[in-house]
């Protein structure tokens, strides 16, 4: 498959700019691989495609308040810095990415908050817009992740153009997020309301939790034309034994499996045997799926309409089929379904 394949005219008005107002009420299209059959419905209605035994697999990853505004010493200039990952905890060195750039020198110290209550150095270049900071915090651990916690800012991503909300903070967010880490939401789960969760439970639907840390490489702009040729950043993921226990038990009883969102996928294709079993899984992953891959494991797929030439609509066409997923895409356009973050689903069976 080539890069410009995935290009579609997508009209701004069908990128949903806020979050609809209740979780689970979103707009539901559904694909049927068999027939290659469309139907139009809202997400409560998953309940009537899933049975009691089926899995649910879902990203527990939490989303934290990556991007800070500093100033820089002497001049003042305002400077965002969009925090990617810690490097050192002991030594508070993080891996981060400014803007604008060209202001950024190493040894340039960056003050945010009032009064500059936290200081950070540049203490390396590693990109032409990366650099790692040295943050320089006296007090405890615990007392500089609260400060970044207060300073910091929920990443939205930029094709919003709104400034970022209070309820960002709550609906930038899953309402199973546990273990901190993502920097880019895995928005497929944003459908999910406790009560919605309930029910499947109570319909005996089983829940398996892994957890992938999404990184900026989700917006990362895909340069070659000859996707084979396309390299993913690495992200950390980890699945625990009894989870991957349940997703085991499914496929050996015939039940479904459903993903949750891309970033699941991507982390049961990487888990993976060739046997077909999930194996525990502690480590990173820089997995790309794009057509003509087959994707192994799911029986269902739980996802977001994404953006054009975007690494998660390839995954999606990967597990879809290409013609049928630009069929739906050009379906969902003609119904003005939203698009991306905080927009409608899309069930694949």
């Amino acid at each position: 498959m080539k890069l410009s394949q995935f290009k579609y005219y997508l009209p701004e008005e069908l990128i949903a700019q806020f979050p609809p107002e209740n979780r689970d009420e979103s707009r539901m299209m559904v694909l049927h691989r068999d027939t290659q059959t469309i139907e139009h419905k809202t997400f409560k209605d998953i309940l009537s495609y899933f049975n009691e035994g089926d899995v649910f697999v879902i990203n527990n990853t939490k989303v934290f308040p990556a991007r800070l505004f500093g100033e820089k010493e002497k001049t003042g200039a305002r400077i965002e810095v969009f925090l990617l990952r810690e490097l050192n905890r002991d030594s508070l060195l993080w891996d981060v990415m400014v803007d604008p750039a060209r202001k950024i020198r190493i040894g340039n110290k960056l003050y945010f908050g009032e009064g500059g209550e936290l200081v950070a150095e540049v203490i390396d270049n590693t990109t032409s817009r990366g650099r790692t900071l040295r943050f320089l915090h006296d007090g405890p651990y615990e007392e500089f992740k609260e400060i970044l916690q207060r300073l910091g800012e929920t990443p939205l991503p930029k094709i919003h153009k709104r400034d970022v909300m209070p309820e960002d903070e709550d609906r930038y967010q899953t309402i199973y997020a546990k273990h901190e880490g993502a920097i880019a939401a895995p928005t497929a789960g944003f459908h999910f309301s406790r009560e919605l969760m309930k029910r499947l439970e109570l319909l005996g639907v089983y829940f398996a939790e892994i957890t992938l840390h999404p990184g900026m490489g989700n917006f990362r702009n895909i340069e070659v034309e000859d996707l084979s040729k396309h390299k993913m950043d690495s992200e950390e993921m980890i699945i625990i034994e009894s989870q991957a226990e349940i997703i085991n038990k499914a496929k050996e009883r015939k039940k479904k499996v459903c993903a949750i969102g891309t970033t699941s996928m991507k982390a049961i294709e990487t888990a993976v045997t060739i046997t077909g079993k999930i194996k525990p899984y502690s480590g990173w992953t820089n997995k790309f799926i794009f057509p003509p891959q087959k994707c192994t494991v799911a029986d269902a797929l739980i996802t977001n309409f994404h953006l054009p030439i975007s690494s998660a609509m390839m995954a999606v066409a990967a597990y879809t089929d290409f013609d049928f997923l630009m069929k739906a895409y050009r379906e969902a356009i003609k119904k003005k379904y939203k698009f991306f973050t905080y927009g409608d689903a899309m069930l694949v069976i």
